[in-house]
């Protein structure tokens, strides 16, 4: 349990996000307050729309790029950290996994297959109610979900789909059912080794972007998003 207060939301261009100091201040106001863990980087903050801004403002918003932590200090939270989320869920099940339930949602068939393999074999003790592939594709599978999320009344759901069909598909599992949801976008792919991260050396540099987009050319659309970024860095745009 972190000693540390909790801190106050930061408002970066009308989103609403908690500064937080360290992963495990984070995970004890979650286990408080539930709701939803929203990842906050550029590209999220640039994207922000009538459907997803109030996602943010309503849940438990938190730095995961070094934009918006550079942002977050801006706006005056000096000991502002970023928390990446492939590595906080993880986190989150290593503080619970002998004391709470688990539900897990997302990612391709093999690969979700092999991250409930890996979890289980990692965690022996770990209590995973119910989980699913990622790829949901009716609106009686999408009910279907929500409905056995609902009734099977999991402490933590983790929901690995990308952005912002996660945090949709959470906004409507949470209206039925009070718990941590986390969206985790290709974390499984990560966890399986599927896909690396990238060096130490380049995530402590804040380059973490720069090595995505060396794998993933295509991305460069996408990264564009740091370019604006940056500009309303430099011109105190927040």
């Amino acid at each position: 349990m972190s000693s540390r207060p909790f801190p106050e939301r930061v408002d970066i261009r009308g989103a609403k996000v908690y500064p937080f100091v360290s992963a495990e201040q984070l995970i004890d106001f979650a286990d408080i307050h539930k709701g939803i863990l929203v990842a906050v980087n550029a590209h999220k903050l640039l994207d922000a729309n009538e459907i997803t801004l109030p996602i943010i403002n309503n849940n438990i918003a938190y730095c995961d790029g070094a934009g918006a932590v550079a942002a977050a200090k801006i706006k005056g939270a000096p000991d502002a950290v970023k928390l990446a989320g492939c590595e906080l869920w993880l986190k989150i099940i290593e503080r619970f996994h002998a004391s709470k339930t688990f539900y897990i949602i997302g990612a391709k068939t093999a690969v979700h297959d092999a991250t409930i393999q890996k979890l289980r074999a990692t965690f022996p003790d770990i209590q995973i109610l119910g989980h699913r592939d990622g790829y949901i594709k009716t609106p009686q599978e999408r009910e279907a979900l929500i409905a056995d999320v609902a009734q099977k009344k999991p402490d933590v759901v983790f929901v690995a789909m990308g952005s912002p069909a996660q945090e949709i598909l959470m906004s409507e599992m949470l209206s039925r059912h009070r718990a941590i949801y986390q969206g985790l976008g290709g974390s499984f792919d990560v966890f399986t080794g599927n896909v690396p991260r990238a060096p130490k050396w380049m995530a402590d540099h804040k380059l973490e972007f720069a090595y995505r987009l060396l794998r993933q050319p295509k991305r460069i659309k996408h990264d564009i998003d740091y370019i604006r970024f940056v500009w309303w860095y430099i011109t105190r745009q927040f």
